[in-house]
């Protein structure tokens, strides 16, 4: 119960006090957070929901995915794709067609172009797309019983195959440079304050449903089950369980929310490049979950808060020293704190209450 009431209070704190500390604060007080807040807070939500997505897989299951980027990009390509059809014949040379084709000399739309000027086309295929190349990808590899790190293998080269394929200029993604200079979504200007805190907003409940979602399937007989996989397979298979279906559903359901966080990071950034697709960004999305702590859907929530905050600082005090940072926290998360940060505090809180019983 106090872990709900906890969730809630953050929720609250989110969803209402920050708003209105923004809208009824005046701008000279140390209190009110600035419109540029929003945006920012909001990037980090959407970290916050790929976290909890690996927690699922990794933490809950025992399913090592390095190739997550290829999700979270499948979803913030498609709403790219949206936004720069929404532009019109608003970009710099006054086409149809997106100004980096222009550019390109591409003379008309690709096929798998159509439909991304409709937005309810374009949520389809966020929340289809993802799941779909994961469903399918994981039932081969499952098929094969393929785990473990060779598993993080497969999914690492997946993630580096296709980012290859969207540096090209020719199929149509905006090469190296990507899709951005987005204007307007759903005829609601991007610049608009009043958009940039309702898609925060939107972020911040789209979190908590997921946190949620993730909550009931954990403590549910779905959640033994794959908590069993994690740490026994084989006894789970010969108990008559098929681990093949629950990992498939699982894997599928982190890459589903996956997309969805990338659809919902890329209108409050204003850009996604196939470099959210290197293999070192989805290196860092298991690094958010070690440092929160596996297992623990609070844990990943802290965990992408905590180093994304720490890179923020560091790429602008000192960013020659991040890589280092980051490498450093996490050999020492792995080799002394093995459960992370949420470990820590299950830790001092046991130690409190024993103090507290004596």
């Amino acid at each position: 119960m106090k872990g709900w009431l906890f969730i809630f209070g953050l929720l609250a704190i989110s969803t209402v006090l920050l708003p209105l500390l923004n809208l009824w604060v005046p701008e000279e007080s140390n209190f009110h957070i600035p419109d540029y807040m929003f945006p920012l807070i909001g990037k980090y939500l959407c970290y916050a929901l790929v976290a909890l997505a690996m927690d699922l897989i990794w933490g809950y299951t025992g399913i090592l995915s390095l190739g997550h980027g290829v999700f979270f990009s499948m979803g913030g390509y498609a709403m790219g794709m949206y936004l720069m059809r929404s532009i019109g014949k608003e970009g710099v040379y006054k086409s149809d067609l997106p100004d980096f084709m222009v550019f390109l000399d591409w003379k008309e739309l690709p096929w798998y172009w159509y439909g991304f000027d409709n937005f309810i086309f374009t949520l389809l295929v966020i929340l289809i797309l993802p799941g779909l190349l994961a469903f399918t990808f994981g039932y081969f590899a499952f098929k094969s019983r393929i785990k473990g790190v060779y598993f993080a293998i497969i999914t690492q080269a997946m993630t580096f195959a296709l980012m290859l394929l969207f540096f090209r200029n020719n199929t149509g993604f905006g090469g190296n440079n990507g899709l951005t200079d987005f204007k307007r979504i759903l005829g609601y200007s991007l610049q608009d304050p009043s958009t940039k805190m309702s898609l925060y907003i939107i972020t911040a409940f789209v979190l908590f449903s997921s946190y949620v979602l993730g909550r009931y399937i954990v403590l549910s007989k779905l959640g033994r089950v794959l908590t069993a996989i994690r740490d026994a397979e084989s006894r789970v298979m010969f108990s008559g369980y098929n681990t093949i279906h629950y990992k498939l559903f699982i894997w599928t359901l982190s890459a589903f929310l996956c997309g969805i966080a990338g659809a919902l990071y890329v209108p409050q950034v204003g850009i996604i490049n196939p470099s959210e697709m290197q293999p070192a960004n989805s290196i860092e999305m298991a690094i958010w979950v070690a440092v929160g702590g596996r297992g623990t859907l609070s844990g990943a929530l802290v965990g992408a808060g905590l180093v994304n905050g720490a890179k923020s600082w560091f790429t602008v005090a000192a960013p020659d020293y991040w890589l280092y940072f980051l490498g450093a926290l996490f050999i020492v998360v792995t080799l002394f704190f093995p459960k992370g940060f949420a470990g820590i505090f299950t830790k001092l809180l046991s130690k409190d209450k024993w103090r507290e019983s004596a």
